[in-house]
């Protein structure tokens, strides 16, 4: 049973924002830092991601463990024992399919895709960043044996 009324309820469903979230702030500031540049929210690729190196071709999505999924059947389990869980059910569903998806689509464009989890960045930015700089010395590595 929700503690909060239909108004509370939807007042705070409706400041959850889809872009410029503290993670991805986190995240970007911390990338910038260390000196590299990117598109945030790049409508030219599919997903729009939150941070897209064009460079390295490296797509960056900064996901909450609730609107994605983390840990699936747990909060499966959980949501299916409240009262809009069947709702909540089928839309973090929706969004794990489509997460998969976009991810088939950029791998195909040639992207390497990474996903964060929000706690992850939260906890420990400088390992994102530290996994983001090993990726990109992965792609340049490639391109300089295709040399």
């Amino acid at each position: 049973m929700d503690v909060l009324t239909k108004e509370q309820r939807r007042k705070n469903m409706q400041n959850i924002k889809s872009k410029d979230t503290s993670i991805e702030l986190a995240l970007r500031k911390a990338l910038w830092n260390a000196g590299y540049r990117y598109r945030k929210n790049y409508k030219k690729l599919p997903g729009k991601p939150d941070i897209a190196l064009t460079r390295y071709k490296i797509a960056v999505f900064c996901d909450s463990e609730f609107f994605h999924g983390k840990d699936w059947d747990t909060l499966k389990t959980r949501l299916s024992r409240s009262d809009k869980g069947e709702y909540w059910i089928n839309k973090i569903e929706r969004n794990m399919n489509r997460d998969n998806e976009v991810e088939k689509e950029l791998q195909y464009l040639g992207w390497k895709v990474i996903r964060f989890w929000g706690k992850d960045i939260k906890k420990n930015t400088e390992a994102c960043v530290q996994v983001i700089r090993e990726a990109i010395f992965d792609e340049l590595i490639g391109k300089s044996e295709l040399r």
